[in-house]
């Protein structure tokens, strides 16, 4: 069974810098691709970052070139974690954040290549 557990949201100020992590676990094998999505009130889900395991290559929003940047760690037991670094955030960059891990082909910028998904973490950018 896949699980897929994020944490690191919160509150900060525009223009801070926060961290978001998500573990994954269950995913028996290695071509698979991990993203972060976004939501916010009475908006549609949106893409925000993603990278495939198999070649480390990262996928970004052109909102957020530059500014957020998208890890991973591969441990033991099918476990993997992937960060996003979130810096110079904005105030409608509020939103849940959504982890997602994919073991399909397609495009990771859409949100149904996704197999997978994360509780969601708050973020929330406000002075």
């Amino acid at each position: 069974q896949v699980r897929l557990l994020e944490s690191g949201g919160g509150l900060v100020q525009p223009g801070g810098s926060l961290r978001l992590s998500c573990a994954a676990s269950g995913l028996s094998t290695n071509n698979f691709a991990m993203g972060w999505f976004r939501q916010s009130p009475g908006k549609e889900r949106e893409f925000v970052a993603a990278i495939r395991w198999s070649d480390g290559i990262p996928y970004y929003a052109d909102s957020v070139k530059g500014r957020f940047t998208i890890s991973t760690i591969s441990r033991d037991n099918a476990k993997n974690t992937v960060y996003l670094q979130m810096t110079s955030l904005k105030p409608e960059e509020t939103a849940v954040y959504y982890c997602a891990a994919s073991t399909q082909r397609g495009s990771v910028r859409y949100s149904g290549t996704f197999d997978y998904w994360g509780q969601g973490t708050q973020v929330t950018v406000s002075s």
